[in-house]
């Protein structure tokens, strides 16, 4: 009997963690989805995002030697954090901004923005960089030159028409030249398709015992990530300026604006904010398994059914609905209940038929259907137009 206990102790920390990484994700895309309803099919990507800014981290601390090799992580939070906050910044001003007020669109694009990252990832190398940052230079800071003028309105489209193609035409060549001259040594993509792998420090190998049972310290560790990341998003919309303005666009966005509230600029900062907390927990994914293009799609699904059954737009309900759904994910797909009822228990064969990671997210999702055929707003659903966060 104390055996059994201490295996579904075992089963339920799993759990936690598994939940802590989807609350990490779902922090995120909770708040972007109660601020601006853009439901981002790319956040999964900017989590593997994130997790291959872990790897690079970690390569190039290893190059430094020992003892910062076993610091690494550390940077690593902060590099995922502004890599993923960067890219997200560019995605809201170059595609989500263009789509406020249309979902099916807006869902369509992140869909296919997401196909392009993977890809993306796959192929990246020197040329492919090159040509990115001469296009950036060219077209983003020409437009900024050309906004600067009090007929930009007028000579907008005819602008964008010619520095478009023109930026694409001058980096293409660009990165054909580079390509031609320096050959194998720009053209050799960095990842390719094949996963990376990131190695925990020394400190965070093995576990703590008690009893028959170890909770290991990467588990511990991501447990700890969590608790201080939803503390830190607590204090940051409750109490500085900037989440109050959050908070109000979010409660009602036209009153907001016309106070001066610069709604721009709220949804650029939510969006980057959300995308931020995406990189980081994918710095946390990193450390429970290999890291490849895919990394993201493992966890886009399971972090949308965190906000749904949450409620959007609720820091509790996205706490809640992520350790539900890790917790018992993960009991039943590792086969623990199998375990403590037995092999001649009645309720045996069910346990054994939904005793994998697949069957156990159907019979996940089966639930899940039932709960919102009940309480289809999630387990705390706004009131009115306020949303307590």
């Amino acid at each position: 009997m104390t055996e059994n206990l201490l295996q579904l102790l075992q089963g339920v920390f799993n759990g936690i963690s598994t939940g802590s990484v989807l609350l990490l994700a779902a922090l995120g895309l909770a708040i972007v989805f109660g601020l601006m309803g853009v439901i981002n099919m790319a956040h999964g990507e900017l989590m593997m995002f994130g997790a291959y800014t872990t790897f690079v981290v970690q390569n190039g601390f290893k190059k430094l030697g020992e003892p910062w090799t076993d610091f690494y992580v550390f940077a690593a939070l902060i590099a995922a954090f502004l890599v993923t906050a960067g890219i997200g910044f560019l995605l809201e001003k170059g595609v989500i901004r263009h789509l406020y007020g249309r979902p099916l669109e807006t869902l369509l694009a992140t869909w296919g923005v997401s196909l392009i990252f993977q890809q993306f990832v796959r192929s990246v190398n020197w040329v492919i960089l090159a040509g990115l940052v001469v296009f950036s230079i060219l077209y983003f800071v020409g437009v900024w030159f050309l906004q600067k003028r009090p007929n930009w309105e007028s000579i907008r489209n005819w602008a964008i028409a010619i520095l478009l193609p023109l930026s694409l035409a001058i980096s293409g060549t660009v990165a054909v030249l580079m390509a031609q001259t320096y050959k194998i040594v720009v053209t050799q993509p960095w990842f390719g398709a094949q996963n990376v792998d990131v190695t925990a420090p020394k400190w965070l190998r093995g576990g703590m015992q008690i009893g028959s049972i170890q909770f290991p310290y990467v588990r511990l560790f991501i447990i700890a990530l969590t608790i201080i990341c939803v503390i830190s998003i607590y204090l940051f919309l409750e109490k500085s300026p900037w989440g109050l303005r959050i908070r109000a666009v979010m409660q009602n966005r036209q009153m907001s604006s016309c106070l001066g509230i610069p709604t721009k600029t709220v949804d650029a900062l939510t969006f980057s904010l959300g995308s931020g907390l995406a990189g980081v927990a994918g710095c946390a994914v990193s450390f429970l398994g290999s890291v490849g293009p895919n990394t993201g799609q493992n966890y886009i699904v399971d972090t949308f059914m965190v906000v749904v059954v949450g409620g959007v737009g609720k820091l509790v309900g996205s706490i809640a609905a992520a350790m539900a759904i890790g917790i018992t994910s993960y009991l039943f797909g590792s086969q623990t209940f199998v375990t403590l009822f037995g092999a001649q228990s009645p309720v045996a064969g069910f346990f054994t038929f939904f005793g994998t990671t697949s069957m156990a997210k159907v019979l996940l999702f089966l639930a899940i259907v039932a709960f919102l055929q009940y309480k289809p707003a999630g387990m705390f659903p706004q009131k009115g137009r306020s949303v307590e966060l």
